[in-house]
């Protein structure tokens, strides 16, 4: 089973990104479960979703605690909430920010657990952009899937286009088609200095 986690805050579309997830999962065959943790339900709040995919049917419902992968949609959140508790030691870590892992101030504690596929990406530069929102949910799935390789990016626009229909549905298959084309390229690039 693959366990995602992701974190952010009311309003961001941490919930709305889990279910579209799920529905990529479940679009390329697999079987697949999202749902919220909330805490005070307010605007700007802290929040999780959870996303379970598997081969095989899902019965478990409890939160994701053991994680493998980490999507972050409010870099404050790195020094407020311990995001990385219970990660994969091979897990991924994808971090909405257009600063480093470094100048986030998480590049050592990521390098020391060296198995970690870890990133950043400017998210909510990309959701302004193409939707002109700051909503980093959507872009942040297009660059999961350039970064995990495990979804593929016509499933991800599949699930957009199920969850918002219409000009913003093309808006939003914009912005993670950009953010998918950000992170390939950028892995590309790795690879090439290696």
């Amino acid at each position: 089973m693959f366990q995602v986690r992701i974190h952010g805050r009311g309003g961001q579309g941490v919930v709305s990104a889990a279910e579209m997830l799920s529905s990529a999962a479940f679009l390329m065959g697999r079987h697949a479960q999202a749902f919220p943790s909330f805490g005070s339900e307010r605007m700007g709040a802290p929040v999780m979703a959870f996303c379970r995919i598997d081969e095989r049917e899902i019965r478990s419902r409890e939160p994701v605690l053991a994680p493998n992968a980490i999507i972050i949609q409010d870099p404050t959140l790195l020094h407020q909430v311990d995001v990385f508790q219970g990660l994969d030691p091979a897990g991924y870590v994808l971090i909405n920010s257009s600063r480093t892992l470094d100048e986030l101030g998480v590049g050592d504690y990521l390098a020391a657990h060296g198995g970690l596929r870890a990133r950043t990406l400017a998210a909510t530069d990309l959701a302004q952009k193409y939707v002109g929102r700051a909503v980093p949910n959507v872009p942040l799935l297009g660059g999961f899937a350039a970064m995990s390789g495990l979804f593929d990016i016509l499933a991800v626009i599949r699930a957009i286009r199920e969850k918002f229909p219409g000009r913003l549905g093309e808006l939003n298959v914009d912005a993670a088609t950009a953010a998918f084309q950000v992170v390939t390229s950028d892995i590309a690039e790795e690879v090439a200095r290696a």
